[in-house]
């Protein structure tokens, strides 16, 4: 008999705590990190981030690394900007800055302490987009072909061309060295996964109508864009089948960046029309200032990527400045912190009526 109180017990603990966690989970805000006049643009799964923002007054704007509290100017190729569009979990920053002639964006690879130009495919300018954690980077460059440029990856020092005769430009790769981005195919422009010498179209139907990719997850989803429903709008390609995200109450939106957990940030119109940053998680899309403090004096116009701790960079408004941001969520009581209560409550009783079928007063 008391083998079976225990059981009914166990029971009515594993159905309401798991309940009680997930709302707490699903129920969030975000603190928010003032990252400088600037935009953040990539983040790592520890937090850091790196984007350009104006830190020193001898250039216009420099790539940034921020950690631990801290905002380090990583300098430029000698000209007066750079931009960091990539940071993997070793700290390491890939962009493009411009170098002593000022005539001329390279990309860039930033490591421990360096930043070491990564040269073109033999144009003028290249630019690095993204970089996973064995250090490959991807990016684009100009061709010695005049108003061509060609998708890259980057890796052991060799720049190399991955989109054959195809105009194309690559922005985001994960730990698999899958890469993702656009590139000029037979059935239109359209976006694609590169892997193993080979070019994947992801949307092969969308005949005359075009799609991007801008950033992938470790399970080869992609998120981006395409112009499936007249202007462009976010768009998630997973498995096989190509999703509009649907936009903030307005006509266009794009996505930028998606963790490992299928959460999507981007932007979008609103129907004011204003630029709002959004997050997409679980079919639906939602406006990230509708979880930040509405007093806080911040309007998020633009989320450019997510880490799967659901940290968020981008970039805002602040008292009529454009500022970088971090996001940072935070557990929300309310409703959650009830159901807390109510299932320690369930458990006091559960115990007090044990001690009292047991005769331990």
């Amino acid at each position: 008999m008391r083998m079976m109180k225990m059981s009914r017990w166990a029971a009515r603990a594993a159905f309401v705590l798991p309940f009680t966690l997930a709302c707490w989970a699903s129920a969030q805000s975000y603190s928010i990190t003032d990252l400088g006049s600037g935009t953040a643009i990539g983040v790592n799964t520890t937090g850091q981030a790196t984007g350009n923002a104006s830190l020193n007054p001898h250039t216009l704007y420099d790539a940034f690394l921020y950690a631990n509290g801290f905002e380090q100017d990583l300098g430029t190729l000698g000209g007066n900007t750079s931009t960091g569009w990539g940071v993997n979990d070793a700290g390491q920053v890939v962009g493009n800055s411009y170098t002593t002639n000022e005539t001329a964006d390279h990309a860039f690879l930033y490591s421990n302490g360096t930043m070491q130009d990564l040269g073109t495919l033999g144009g003028t300018n290249s630019y690095a987009q993204g970089i996973n954690n064995t250090g490959v980077a991807v990016g684009y460059s100009d061709t010695s072909q005049a108003g061509i440029q060609h998708a890259f990856l980057y890796a052991n020092g060799t720049m190399q061309d991955i989109s054959g005769e195809a105009a194309s430009q690559a922005y985001g790769i994960n730990n698999s060295g899958q890469v993702t981005g656009w590139a000029d195919m037979s059935t239109g422009h359209h976006a694609f996964i590169y892997s193993n010498g080979t070019m994947q179209d992801l949307s092969p139907t969308l005949v005359g109508s075009a799609s991007w990719g801008y950033a992938i997850n470790a399970s080869g989803e992609v998120a981006g864009g395409s112009n499936t429903s007249g202007p462009g709008h976010a768009t998630l390609f997973a498995n096989g089948a190509v999703t509009d995200l649907g936009t903030l109450g307005g006509t266009t939106s794009n996505a930028l960046g998606i963790n490992n957990l299928s959460e999507v940030v981007g932007l979008s119109d609103t129907d004011g029309p204003e630029q709002h940053a959004f997050i997409w998680a679980n079919g639906t899309m939602q406006d990230l200032n509708s979880f930040i403090d509405p007093n806080s004096g911040w309007t998020l116009y633009e989320a450019y990527g997510i880490n799967d701790a659901g940290q968020i960079v981008g970039a805002g408004l602040i008292n009529g400045q454009d500022e970088a941001f971090l996001l940072t969520p935070t557990p929300e009581p309310g409703a959650c912190a009830i159901a807390l209560v109510a299932a320690i409550g369930l458990l006091r009783r559960r115990r007090g009526s044990r001690e009292i079928s047991s005769g331990n007063f």
